[in-house]
């Protein structure tokens, strides 16, 4: 006799699967509460089919019968084995297929069913009341057998239903890394030793001995806001702090803190706060802290002002006596301070602020040591030089110098490696291969891991060289003008002018101490006034390249803006990247158009200018390290106020040269131009210089003569048929014929002959 188990017909196709599913419904549906699947025929399954939204009613109807034929075959089997389940024991239906459609009422059902098949087994049927059957056992369903049905998934131990997930829930929090960062320490800075010193007095000190400060009473900085340029190494500072006291650590991006849902902005900033309690001793470092903690007054919406209150609550609960006397300090990072709440800044909360500037140059060699301390450069590499070659670079800049210089090494190499494919084509190399960077390819290929500098470094200071007109740091970016490159060997004569200029800046600037013990503290404000033309500009220049200092050119024009206070902030913007990048001159051209006099005829946007640049020039906001230099042509046009002593005290009349002083500018010129110019040349231009025709020249029309003189020497050749000199030599002819050319464009000298008597 075969076993039962081995003739039940089986399911084996995806269709039969769905069918199977589809029947099981019909079958616990209340329609069929009192009958089994012996009811259920063919034709009942497929007209609930069909009106149905199932997609098996575009099927066949010939495959949709046959299907649920055997379907029916295997219920009825499954009845025959006493099998309740929807989980039947037969071949074909995998356990791992979901039901389709979840009853989670599948408990009251099952209690349904059981009783109407005990009534069922109990009563006399109606047609014959004399035949009875034997009774059949109630069947009590357990919990165990409730979870282990189709819906268990959605169901806690109880049979409730587990409550749904929320949108925005993302489960369990996965537990972040607060250790210390590694691999960096304050060896890798160069340059920033006051801003060590600082943190060690408002981070280290307080992490490090929290008793003394407990008993003392003496409450130590909450807050430590570090603000600077772009590039200058604020978080790179605050990482090298955290390594070096090695306590918990938790780093923010502003933004971050950022939600979408009203009240989870706060609810992320108490936890943050909690966190760092936990973790005590902590520091806790913002990036970008003005993205969150902007002004109060000029916020757009009130979720801005609530996280402002917030951040400020938060804050104050991280005095000693609420962390358990373990240190909590905040280090926060912005380029623009300005823009952050006041409440923010006051004592309590951001005890210490440290200014990260425009590094000088003593500081960018030693930048330039700390990132060059691996490359294994020679002893006698000048970083001296090459720091002089870099005014206005940060740390960011400087970087990136570094990564250029060792890719052209590295191109030099690759340089190398071609020299050595082609000439081993015929050993490593399939000689057929015609193609040059096939060769270079291949034997890149047959000798990698072989060394090719030999164990010294492969960069040199040439790459360096290359390195720097490839990046533009990133003051120029953002408008300012760095060291330039004019000297005071490119201006001739003004040396009356230049020695005023040299006392009133350069010397401060290099000297302090020295000034400071005579009295002289305040920076400096100077006037270049004079006609057009006589290098007004090229004096500021000069003086800023003599004193090292770097040099931020603002047109007056340019920051004028025709938006209600545009202006005014601007100007403010311009002192505040002064401060940053201290010791640092100012120089403000044609200024007759930003500080016109104060009457009723001036605008009173205009006036509102004025007034800020006054304010500003003033000393109301801190001008050390910072000197300024206007340049004017209409000095009468300028405010008086602007003219006192403590702003722009110092005036320099820049006239037109005498006739000594346009040897030494048309000689200057002439070197520029013509280095190799032997002295005979150079000595001829005297006759030139003092001709009468040259009279009331200023120095930009001894430049334009130059180069006239210089376009008659290239016609003289051109015309003359012959092949072009190394080296064009402009000789008395050629000058003549640009002194009948060029014109003084100077006309009216004598007012500024008057203005100049006047004392101005």
């Amino acid at each position: 006799m075969v076993p039962r188990t081995t003739q039940r017909p089986t399911l084996s196709q995806a269709l039969d699967k769905e069918i199977y599913q589809i029947v099981r419904k019909l079958a616990d549906d209340q329609q069929y509460a009192h009958a089994s699947t012996n009811k259920l025929t063919v034709s009942i399954v497929y007209d609930s089919i069909k009106h149905s939204n199932s997609s098996l009613k575009r099927r066949p109807k010939k495959l949709l019968e046959s299907c649920i034929e055997r379907v029916l075959d295997v219920l009825k089997s499954e009845e025959l084995d006493d099998g309740d389940s929807l989980e039947g024991d037969f071949e074909g239906i995998d356990d791992s297929v979901p039901p389709a459609v979840k009853d989670h009422n599948i408990m009251n059902r099952n209690i349904v069913k059981m009783w109407a098949n005990s009534t069922s087994a109990t009563t006399p049927r109606e047609n014959s009341p004399m035949e009875s059957t034997p009774a059949v056992p109630i069947h009590t369903i357990s919990n165990s057998e409730i979870m282990d049905s189709p819906a268990k998934a959605d169901r806690n131990a109880t049979g409730e239903p587990k409550p749904k997930r929320r949108r925005g829930d993302r489960g369990p929090v996965k537990e972040l890394d607060r250790a210390p960062p590694t691999g960096i320490s304050f060896e890798d800075l160069g340059g920033v030793e006051d801003v060590i010193e600082a943190l060690n007095e408002a981070v280290v000190m307080p992490m490090c001995y929290p008793d003394e400060y407990r008993e003392t009473r003496v409450n130590p900085p909450r807050g430590v806001l570090l603000h600077g340029p772009p590039g200058c190494g604020k978080t790179m500072i605050a990482n090298a702090v955290a390594a070096e006291i090695g306590v918990s650590y938790i780093s923010l991006s502003a933004p971050s803190l950022v939600a979408g849902m009203s009240g989870e902005s706060e609810k992320k900033i108490r936890e943050v706060f909690d966190e760092a309690k936990t973790l005590a001793p902590c520091l806790v470092f913002i990036d970008e802290i003005d993205v969150i903690m902007g002004k109060r007054e000029s916020a757009q919406r009130e979720m801005e002002k609530r996280i402002v209150a917030q951040m400020l609550t938060c804050m104050d609960d991280m005095a000693l006596e609420k962390t358990g006397g373990k240190p909590v300090i905040i280090i926060a990072a912005t380029n623009r301070p300005d823009s952050l709440d006041p409440a923010l800044r006051r004592a309590g909360r951001f005890n210490k602020e440290i200014n990260l500037g425009v590094p000088n140059e003593q500081a960018r060699e030693k930048i330039l040591r700390a990132l060059t301390k691996h490359l294994g450069l020679p002893e006698d590499f000048d970083y001296k030089a090459l720091a002089k070659l870099t005014p206005g670079f940060v740390g960011a800049d400087l970087n990136d110098v570094v990564s250029v210089a060792s890719t052209e090494g590295m191109k030099r190499l690759l340089a190398m490696v071609k020299r050595r494919a082609e000439s081993e084509n015929g050993m490593d190399v399939d000689v057929e291969v015609k193609s040059p960077a096939t060769l270079t390819t291949r034997f890149m290929v047959a000798h990698a891991g072989e060394r090719l500098s030999n164990g010294t470094s492969s960069i040199t200071y040439q790459d360096f060289l290359t390195a720097l007109p490839k990046v533009q740091p990133s003051a120029k970016r953002e408008g300012f003008a760095t060291i330039p490159d004019t000297t005071w060997a490119h201006i001739g004569a003004m040396h009356e002018v230049r020695e005023q200029l040299q006392m009133a800046i350069v010397e401060p600037i290099k000297r302090p101490e020295s000034f400071a013990r005579v009295g002289v503290t305040a920076p400096a404000g100077v006037l270049l006034w004079g006609p057009p033309g006589c290098g007004k500009t090229m004096l500021a220049k000069a003086v800023a390249n003599e004193s090292k200092a770097n040099f931020i050119s603002i047109k007056g024009p340019e920051l004028l803006n025709k938006y209600v206070g545009e202006s005014e902030r601007a100007v403010r913007q311009v002192f505040e990247r002064a401060r940053s990048s201290v010791p640092c001159i100012l120089f403000f051209d044609e200024l007759d158009a930003l500080v016109p006099k104060r009457d009723d005829s001036l605008s009173e946007a205009s006036s509102k200018v004025v007034n800020t640049l006054l304010t500003e020039l003033d000393g109301m906001s801190s001008r050390t390290g910072i000197y300024v230099i206007a340049a004017t042509n209409r000095p009468d046009m300028i405010d008086q106020a602007m003219l006192r002593p403590g702003r722009l005290g110092t005036s320099v009349f820049v006239g037109l040269p005498t006739p000594d002083d346009r040897v030494e500018i048309l000689k200057a010129l002439y070197r520029k131009v013509l280095p190799g110019a032997t002295s005979g040349e150079v000595d001829g231009l005297e006759g030139v210089a003092r001709d009468a025709r040259c009279t009331g020249y200023s120095g930009a029309d001894l430049g334009s003569l130059h180069g006239a003189a210089a376009i008659a020497a290239l016609k003289r050749e051109v015309h003359a048929g012959g092949q072009p000199a190394d080296e064009l030599r402009i000789v008395r002819e050629d000058w003549e014929v640009a002194l009948g050319t060029v014109k003084a464009s100077v006309k009216d000298v004598r007012k500024y002959e008057r203005l100049q008597q006047r004392g101005l």
